[in-house]
């Protein structure tokens, strides 16, 4: 759950629904500067391997699914924060491990799903982790902050990913069409790109990502950047700059999306403070009405 104390209350959005905004956004991604997913490098069927990496994009985080449907609460009776359910380090692998299991007809995007989360394991545990892999979230702070625990547990999970890719990829290699998928020219922008859907994702759903300077204020009040952006392919890569203009407005520079301007939105649930207050969950979160929140994304030139 994304959990943002706002004015008029704490808006929460589930992780589903940030995914399903990330995928709206890689559903828009490439224009006449950027290249689109598939295209990368010569492929068979582009369109095909675009179409898989949308899927993966929207659907990263569907190991959510469950703890979304009983989340774990704090105690003002609201879900935790996603800060707070990362702490328990197991758990955390468990979602990895039902979302992965998901979706068995999918392999290239269960690759991608796979590598996005073991990028995230890495930036902790790994002695020399690729920082062109860093995801955004990681600008809060240390990693090691926003995924607390012992190595151990992550270092044998790195493996297990692997040991569930194997099939994967060869499922992948198998089909004439879908081989080159696996050439690091394709598969590291898809990877990457899947990252920086999800920063930008969780930046207006919940100001996660932070600002330059200063503490985050929410919801596109700072400005931001993601870096070692995929522009033409892998060795082409830019820093897109992400500032406020204006109540739900955002501009990118360079920018990168079909549509401009392109609004999207994503439905969130303002709760009052009190509002759960002694009550059981499942009694008062079906009754806060989901609000669709609109954002503007614009070219920055």
């Amino acid at each position: 759950m994304l959990r943002t104390p706002r004015p008029d209350g704490v808006w929460l959005v589930t992780q589903p629904d940030h995914g399903e905004l990330a995928g709206t956004l890689a559903a828009h991604w490439g224009n006449a500067a950027f290249t689109r997913p598939g295209h990368h490098a010569p492929a068979p069927d582009p369109e095909r391997l675009r179409a898989e990496w949308i899927f993966a994009v929207a659907q990263h985080d569907n190991g959510w699914w469950e703890w979304e449907a009983q989340p774990d609460l704090s105690p003002d009776g609201l879900p935790l924060g996603l800060a707070d359910v990362l702490k328990h380090q197991q758990a955390g692998m468990d979602r990895w491990r039902l979302g992965l299991r998901r979706f068995p007809h999918t392999p290239f995007a269960n690759l991608l799903i796979s590598r996005h989360a073991h990028w995230l394991y890495a930036a902790r545990v790994l002695d020399a982790p690729d920082p062109a892999f860093n995801h955004p979230f990681f600008w809060l702070g240390a990693p090691e902050k926003l995924y607390p625990g012992n190595r151990t547990e992550p270092l044998a999970f790195l493996g297990e990913l692997e040991a569930l890719q194997a099939p994967w990829r060869e499922a992948l290699r198998g089909d004439p069409a879908t081989a080159g998928w696996l050439d690091a020219a394709h598969l590291d922008p898809a990877t990457r790109l899947l990252q920086i859907c999800d920063g930008l994702s969780l930046a207006l759903c919940s100001a996660v990502v932070p600002p330059r300077t200063g503490p985050a204020r929410g919801w596109g009040e700072d400005a931001f950047e993601l870096r070692d952006v995929p522009r033409r392919g892998w060795h082409d890569r830019v820093t897109i700059h992400v500032e406020p203009r204006g109540p739900g407005r955002l501009a990118l520079d360079p920018y990168p999306f079909d549509l401009d301007p392109l609004p999207v939105t994503f439905p969130a649930r303002i709760v009052p403070p009190d509002a759960a207050a002694g009550r059981p969950f499942g009694t008062w979160w079906p009754t806060v009405p989901r609000q669709l929140v609109p954002f503007t994304l614009t070219a920055g030139h």
